[in-house]
């Protein structure tokens, strides 16, 4: 864990110190007071929110118990009574006579209601109760109708088909002459006779009081009491006693919709709350304003002072990076007005002090050193100059010329190809410049190799394969063929057999340069010697030119160095009875 905390904060420190100044202070300001109070303010907000929306979450479900109660203790006391009339043995013997007319059935049931209060045993909250026996005598009307009157409705149906003795339902049935919603408990009467009476008892519980008191309940929320899809009782204001039941349609797939089961004597009923239009969002955008405003100063405040601290110390540590940048120059300016009196103003007086002193030095030491190092220059240039003269002799060039016209003369062609030839390569080095391109260096190094052909014949071989994207990179004329020429007299001349010479040259993207690889199969070198060549090469000096008694290999090192800028490195690699191979790495120029 300590080498985890360790290592973060080093990445830390390390990303911090590519930041300048003005942006360590920003970075300070946002994750130190921005971005802290922006937190805190989020997480009381959202403390905030979460507790509303429990509130709002808690009284939903208050509401749902509280339809899911109302609802129950209606269907309860339509329960209880029918449950009174069902064992009362008044009833089931008076709907079981035989009634030999219709004066006997109405006097009979005269005496009936007078003697059991039927009427009375009535709750207050009930539309009505109908017993339907299985009776020919009973005349339909009042209290008591035939069993062929519900024979063919569909809670009759449920009821005798089903497995309970008690059903509850709805339906949307005419009454009168209209048709109405009802809400309904229908109860067997074979209480004296099990499982094998066909009488029922329905009571049409009061719709329009239980729809009433959903209404006038003043919820926050939307309740909707659905059978399936269709709404049997709502707070809505839309639904009403004549009109057929709604559907539900999808207010119930709302995510913050609270659903409670409500089982009435086998009935699912499912009860929907949905949450109040007015949400917790709703209340904070009333609340904007405010919002707002804390917001701002909370936030644009601190940015603000900081803003100004930035500026209090930025500008100054500016003018003191202006002052030194005047160390480019032939002296250093001083900072003319010093403002303020803390840590950094301290500092702008030291670098005051600090200019006055080096502008002495400057005036005394430096400009001095200055002309001493262009001295030192000019003579480099002079001894690089001599460096040329040695490979580079002028006067070859006519002789050359005149013996070439001479072998034409006598007929002797291939030593005048030869020496055609040599007049061309040294007639290229007088009219070259300093620089050359790698396809004119490479002509020369051709040129060069066959001439080595007449004087080695089928002992030499060759391989030039040089990328055409090398072709016009600049180099200093005379310093590959340096170094094949260093391959043919090191590497092929001692060789008894075949030797080949490769030239390479190539692009490569990794190395972000130039490489070029000059390789011979002559006899190689052992290890030692490979390595202190290689470090020769790689920290030549003009002094270690002048003392080596071999200067080609040294002087086209030297000359690439000075031309690249130190921008080349070289490898040499070789294996006795193998071969040697050189490797110059130029990097890119910029």
């Amino acid at each position: 864990m300590k080498k985890i905390r360790k290592a973060i904060c080093s990445y830390v420190l390390n990303r911090l110190e590519k930041i300048n100044l003005s942006g360590k202070l920003l970075v300070m300001q946002i994750f130190c007071v921005i971005l802290p109070i922006f937190i805190t303010d989020a997480v009381i907000i959202g403390i905030a929110v979460t507790g509303e929306r429990q509130l709002v979450r808690q009284d939903m479900e208050n509401t749902a118990g509280v339809v899911k109660y109302l609802i129950s203790d209606h269907v309860n006391s339509a329960a209880l009574f029918a449950q009174n009339i069902y064992s009362n043995r008044y009833v089931n013997e008076f709907i079981s006579k035989n009634f030999v007319s219709e004066l006997d059935y109405y006097n009979s049931q005269l005496e009936f209601i007078r003697d059991s209060l039927y009427p009375i045993s009535m709750h207050v909250e009930f539309n009505g109760a109908v017993i339907y026996a299985d009776n020919k005598g009973i005349v339909n009307g009042g209290y008591f109708k035939r069993l062929s009157m519900a024979e063919g409705k569909d809670w009759y149906k449920g009821l005798m088909e089903g497995n309970s003795d008690v059903i509850v339902g709805v339906e949307y049935a005419q009454k009168g002459d209209a048709y109405t919603r009802k809400f309904f408990l229908a109860q067997k009467m074979d209480y004296y006779n099990k499982g094998k009476g066909r009488d029922v008892l329905y009571v049409e519980m009061d719709y329009s009081a239980i729809q009433r008191h959903i209404v006038n309940g003043n919820y926050k929320s939307k309740v909707y009491v659905c059978d399936g899809d269709a709404v049997l009782f709502s707070n809505d204001g839309k639904g009403g006693l004549l009109m057929p039941f709604a559907s539900f349609e999808a207010k119930a797939g709302k995510e913050d919709t609270v659903t409670s089961l409500l089982n009435l004597y086998g009935s699912e009923y499912v009860i929907y709350v949905l949450p109040p239009e007015a949400t917790v969002l709703d209340k904070m955008r009333d609340k904007l304003p405010w919002i707002l405003l804390l917001a701002g100063l909370n936030i644009f405040l601190p940015y603000a002072f900081m803003k100004l601290m930035n500026q209090s110390i930025i500008r100054r540590i500016f003018e003191l990076r202006n002052a030194f940048g005047a160390v480019k120059e032939d002296e250093l300016s001083l900072i003319p007005e010093i403002s303020g009196k803390d840590e950094i103003s301290e500092l702008m007086e030291s670098y005051n002090v600090m200019a006055q002193r080096m502008n002495l030095l400057i005036q005394t030491v430096f400009k001095n050193k200055l002309y001493q190092q262009e001295m030192d220059i000019a003579r480099q240039k002079a001894e690089l100059l001599a460096l040329r003269s040695q490979i580079n002799p002028h006067f070859l060039f006519n002789a050359l010329e005149s013996i070439r016209m001479h072998s034409v003369l006598k007929q002797e062609n291939e030593t005048a190809d030869m020496v055609e030839k040599l007049a061309l390569m040294q007639r290229q080095n007088v009219e070259w410049g300093d620089f050359v391109t790698v396809k004119e260096e490479t002509n020369f190094i051709l040129a060069y190799l066959e001439l080595q052909k007449y004087r080695f014949g089928e002992k030499l071989s060759y391989v030039i394969d040089i990328e055409e994207e090398c072709m016009d990179y600049m180099v200093p004329k005379l310093t590959l063929v340096t170094f094949v020429e260093n391959a043919c007299v090191h590497g092929i001349e001692n060789r008894s057999g075949v030797g080949w010479i490769f030239l390479r040259g190539r692009h490569e993207k990794e190395k972000r340069g130039i490489v070029f690889e000059i390789e011979d199969t002559g006899n190689g070198m052992d290890e030692e010697t490979c390595r202190e060549i290689q470090e020769k090469m790689n920290s030549v000096t003009l002094d270690m030119i002048k003392e080596s008694t071999h200067i080609g290999i040294l002087n086209a090192v030297l000359r690439l160095k000075m031309a690249e800028k130190e921008r080349v490195r070289f490898t040499v690699e070789s294996e006795e009875n193998v071969g040697t191979i050189v490797t110059i790495v130029i990097s890119q120029r910029h």
